[in-house]
């Protein structure tokens, strides 16, 4: 339902995400299998919620590999546990596309310290979500994605309007439906899962459904980009052990060389996997290579047509 005009504006429980769940009512008297298997049915829902947004998800990422194909940057923008998500998935861009830190970036109300220290009163500051903006100097290139599962966190809601009074496209992350919340954005993304488990407890559900969209998101994007070459990353990071024995099994499995010759071509290309996979099928060595591959915007399989 929608709330009156005359309802007091802090009373959020017209909200789906502070709905109490039926499912969910002899919650205490449950057994621990019983918790289980209902924590199984609920997170299907996730599911449902990510297939009904797929138009607007798909369009996310269009928009946003647009904007970072022209020189933008990707912030996402949150309180609390959105927040935190957004954070998360902008700190694993870098290790898993060799982004630059600066790319995709997660802004939390309250700073890094509210990654592991509660400081929900800061999300009542609408100025706040502005003023981080401002500080980034967010542009007409830059896409900002706003993430509130109930949609209404002054925070976002203040970050999105200086996003939009900035030129900078606009994306909305909520779980609830827009007639509760209607927002004026580029892309608006509603999740809707229903009411949690715990009532309120938007960390479950919403956050689940929330850190899938947001792997898509960012994701689909840096395909788009040409980070990915069928389905390997191959702008991987080579940072440590791991990621060497990456490269190394990518190099080996696209090329059929051995493990020994694609350490040397992995090497000859300064540790990019993708530079290496151009050097090899062209023939050309590192520097020819390396402009062919920046002619096509990093594409390989367009570097490879030229």
């Amino acid at each position: 339902m929608n709330p009156s005009s005359s309802a007091d504006p802090t009373d959020r429980g017209h909200l789906l995400t502070e709905q109490a769940n039926p499912h969910s009512q002899g919650l205490d008297q449950m057994s621990a299998l019983e918790l289980v298997d209902l924590f199984n049915r609920e997170d299907q829902r996730t599911l449902d919620a990510i297939a009904t947004a797929r138009a607007p998800l798909a369009a996310a990422i269009e928009r946003t590999a647009a904007a970072l194909r022209q020189g933008g940057r990707l912030f996402y923008i949150g309180a609390g546990t959105s927040g935190r998500l957004g954070v998360l998935d902008a700190s694993e861009c870098p290790p898993t596309f060799c982004t630059p830190p600066e790319l995709v970036q997660g802004i939390i109300a309250g700073g890094a310290g509210a990654l592991v220290r509660s400081s929900e009163g800061l999300e009542d500051i609408a100025e706040d979500g502005a003023a981080a903006l401002a500080e980034r100097q967010v542009n007409e290139l830059d896409v900002v994605v706003g993430i509130t599962a109930g949609g209404t966190t002054p925070y976002v809601q203040g970050a999105l309007a200086a996003a939009r009074q900035r030129g900078a496209t606009t994306i909305f992350i909520a779980c609830v439906p827009a007639e509760q919340v209607p927002i004026a954005v580029d892309v608006d993304i509603r999740l809707l899962v229903g009411p949690e488990i715990v009532a309120g407890s938007t960390r479950l559900k919403a956050g689940t459904v929330t850190k899938m969209a947001l792997n898509i998101l960012s994701t689909g994007a840096m395909i788009q980009l040409g980070k990915v070459y069928g389905n390997r990353m191959v702008d991987v990071s080579v940072t440590n052990v791991k990621l060497r024995d990456r490269a190394l099994r990518i190099l080996c499995d696209l090329t059929e060389l051995d493990r020994a010759e694609a350490a040397d071509l992995l090497q000859r290309s300064g540790q990019r996997v993708k530079l290496a996979l151009m050097m090899h099928w062209s023939g050309l060595e590192a520097e020819a290579a390396e402009a062919k591959l920046a002619a096509s915007n990093g594409q390989l399989r367009e570097a490879l047509k030229g």
